[in-house]
């Protein structure tokens, strides 16, 4: 079957294959499942449809505690200890899978209440988006121009689902005992990231500094623009043991950098600098908040979102600092960056070395969890670009190629073509095809 479709500013329509996509899962029972039940929104003033009926509610919670949380039934818990139990679960659930995603550098793009998963799973993520070149206010979803489902807002839009959710909940049972729940969100999730955090460098021990090492790993990807994937490849790769050399791992790393004119090349404003600054005046008068807010937001008027205003701020500024800089001055700035993070690492795993109850088997045991990781490959849009393109042509070797290597994304012996394994260099958004 084909469709005639408008195809950009040329005027031209052109054909298009068509297909039926069938999404899978266990479920697709999500929190909005539970917003029929809402009453009316004070700023919208919409309500659900089944407002009032809890008997409908205590049904839905009957049949998803049944059918996908039996071991619930088998607690001897009261009905209401249940409902908080289901509550608890989901919690925990959900920030362990936000946590996988910021640990692969996965962006869902539409994280609605709607777009939830009561069991902790990855639905709905129609334009989603791999990480390439490390930033962490990465978009990957064209129309949210105000970053609310960036990749560095996803645990607390994540926890603000769930706490909708609880405000469902909250029709039969207490709003502070959920609320009690919900305070444990941070602890979760934190524990979670961390331990895969640990489990990509390789670290076998625990030590309450690791959250100070990841952080500055990030600031030193962020400031160099080193791809995400690839910076866990080389630090997996690199011997900083028994034949550990500074000058190499340094330089190995400094190649996963951009360069000054690639690095210029994606720093694109929406606003010019001066209309920019003058938007940021009007952002710091009304004291405005990139999360929104019931107060007065001049802004709003015109579309214009507080978060395209403080990202715009942030590229200027970086467009000024990169325009007074040379090549030469940025290779070094990135060698230094590296140079800065790396001795903090190697400290710390002479010290994981030393604390490890099995060192003879040491070295062996933190790369076979590092290869377990670390990702090889990610689905990066110029990848799936390139595959679209052939497959416009009849041609599908591309396809099934990609298919072959992301069911073994660890593998490296299955990832033999190179150009799948890097990002796109081009501008920033578009798609290097050839």
């Amino acid at each position: 079957t084909w469709i005639c479709q408008y195809k950009g500013s040329s005027g031209i329509n052109a054909e298009y294959g068509c297909t039926v996509i069938l999404r899978i899962a266990p479920s697709f029972i999500r929190f909005g499942s539970f917003e029929i039940f809402k009453s009316i929104d004070k700023y919208t003033s919409r309500l659900g449809p089944s407002t009032g009926n809890k008997d409908l509610l205590w049904q839905m919670l009957r049949y998803v505690i049944k059918r996908f949380y039996p071991h619930l039934l088998e607690s001897g818990e009261s009905e209401e200890d249940r409902i908080v139990s289901l509550y608890r679960e989901i919690m925990e659930k959900t920030a362990v899978l936000v946590a996988s995603w910021q640990a692969v550098g996965f962006c869902h793009g539409v994280l609605n209440t709607d777009n939830m998963s009561i069991l902790g799973l990855t639905i709905d993520y129609g334009p989603y988006g791999f990480m390439e070149t490390y930033d962490p206010g990465f978009i990957c979803n064209g129309s949210d121009s105000g970053g609310r489902y960036s990749y560095e807002q996803q645990p607390g839009i994540c926890k603000w689902n769930v706490k909708k959710l609880g405000e469902m909940f909250a029709l039969v049972v207490p709003q502070e005992r959920l609320d009690e729940e919900l305070t444990r969100w941070e602890t979760v999730y934190t524990e979670e990231y961390h331990k895969l955090m640990r489990r990509k460098l390789g670290l076998l021990t625990v030590e309450p500094e690791d959250s100070s090492l990841f952080a500055n790993l990030f600031d030193a990807m962020y400031e160099t623009h080193s791809d995400f994937t690839k910076t866990f490849q080389l630090l997996q790769e690199a011997d900083f043991l028994d034949s550990y050399d500074e000058y190499i791992v340094c330089r190995s790393m400094a190649s996963n950098c951009l360069s000054l004119e690639e690095v210029k090349k994606t720093l694109k404003p929406k606003f010019s600098k001066a209309d920019c600054t003058a938007l940021l005046q009007v952002v710091q008068k009304f004291n405005l908040q990139q999360d929104g807010g019931a107060g007065f937001n001049p802004l709003a008027m015109y579309g214009i979102e507080v978060g395209t205003v403080l990202r715009d701020h942030q590229i200027h500024t970086n467009l000024q600092k990169f325009s007074d800089m040379t090549q030469e001055s940025r290779n070094q700035q990135c060698i230094d960056s590296w140079k800065t993070w790396i001795c903090q690492y190697k400290a710390r795993i002479e010290r994981d070395n030393s604390n490890y109850t099995d060192a003879d088997n040491y070295k062996s045991t933190r790369f076979e969890i590092q290869k377990k990781s670390n990702p090889v490959i990610v689905p990066r849009n110029h990848i799936l670009q390139r595959a679209i393109d052939r497959a416009e042509l009849g041609d599908y070797s591309i396809t099934r190629r990609l298919l072959e290597v992301s069911e073994n994304p660890f593998e490296l012996s299955f990832c033999t073509d190179q150009w799948m394994a890097e990002r796109d260099v081009g501008d920033k958004g578009a798609a290097v095809v050839t």
